[in-house]
């Protein structure tokens, strides 16, 4: 995986324009277990040369939840009121959905922030762009990337300059993706929570999209039976592509004969005839790179490699 950029495998150093881009920590969706994990990714971030600011609920606990659903929401009111530029969310989980009926999103689109996350983050990520049109970020949260007992170079590197507007092209390796030189509308996330938003006013009605999705501890043919939901409600066959990120945690079974994400993948290809690129390093893992949902990128693949536009000059792909 290579980006524009040259890979500094040595230590993180600090941006000399991070500080003004500092980073407001908030939990929108499930508790943190260990306040430990996140006070060493918000060393990680200042170390990085971001100002780090917590919502003073950021460690609160209700039942599964990171607080009440008043608690909550009320942390994204704190978030777009303080003057930190990046509201990142502490980590993933559930509880998002129940919040998005009631948050105020005038406000929020109004608010200027850059809001990042991923997992259950998705489903603010998808309304935001349904309701405001406005581009968010998946990418790392505070707890699980920069908060892990190694942190992944690549993804705290690409993170910031993602976050300072540096990083033009993204290219991954992808030996089994199809042909494909196109322009739209980037969108997606975990891939269990853009299908719940299916039938809802949350859910962004993109066509001509690229749409990129990943998931944790989903068996193939759960994957499968999603993705077809997608293609059955007439959203995946009105995209011009679909790249494919990490599915992760997941076990065969015997009597899955043979059956695995490979034929997943397959019957997909077969019932909706659109591009797949595979090989996105996005997902629960380690490495991840932050990506602009609702931005207008380009993609292109090449000999075994695929090009992710996110900043397009003429004749770059």
């Amino acid at each position: 995986m290579s980006r524009s950029s040259a890979i500094n495998q040595s230590p993180v150093k600090p941006a000399s324009n991070a500080g003004h881009q500092g980073i407001y920590i908030m939990s929108p969706s499930s508790a943190i277990a260990e306040a430990k994990v996140l006070t060493r990714g918000v060393k990680r971030l200042e170390k990085m040369g971001f100002k780090v600011a917590l919502d003073r609920n950021v460690l609160a606990c209700s039942q599964r939840f990171a607080g009440t659903d008043t608690q909550r929401l009320s942390a994204f009111a704190r978030a777009i009121k303080q003057k930190l530029p990046i509201v990142m969310a502490s980590r993933g989980g559930y509880g998002l959905t129940r919040l998005l009926p009631h948050l105020d999103w005038n406000a929020l689109g109004n608010s200027g922030k850059r809001f990042v996350g991923q997992s259950d983050f998705t489903a603010f990520n998808l309304a935001l762009l349904a309701k405001t049109g406005l581009v968010s970020y998946a990418g790392p949260t505070a707890c699980y990337d920069f908060g892990a007992t190694k942190t992944e170079i690549l993804t705290t590197e690409i993170f910031g300059e993602v976050m300072r507007g540096e990083l033009e092209i993204l290219s991954f390796e992808s030996p089994k993706a199809d042909s494909v030189d196109c322009r739209g509308v980037l969108w997606g996330g975990n891939l269990a929570m853009i299908t719940a938003l299916i039938g809802t006013p949350f859910m962004p009605k993109i066509k001509g999209g690229i749409l990129f999705v990943e998931d944790v501890g989903e068996h193939p043919y759960r994957i499968e039976r999603m993705l077809n939901q997608l293609a059955q409600a007439g959203i995946l066959g009105k995209q011009k592509a679909l790249i494919l990120g990490g599915f992760t945690e997941y076990k065969l079974a015997a009597h899955d004969r043979g059956y695995d994400l490979n034929a997943a993948i397959d019957f997909i290809k077969q019932t909706v005839k659109i591009p797949i690129i595979p090989g996105l390093p996005y997902g629960h893992t380690p490495m991840k790179v932050t990506l602009p949902i609702g931005a207008k990128v380009g993609v292109a693949t090449e000999d075994g490699i695929a090009h992710l536009v996110l900043d397009e000059h003429p004749d770059e792909i």
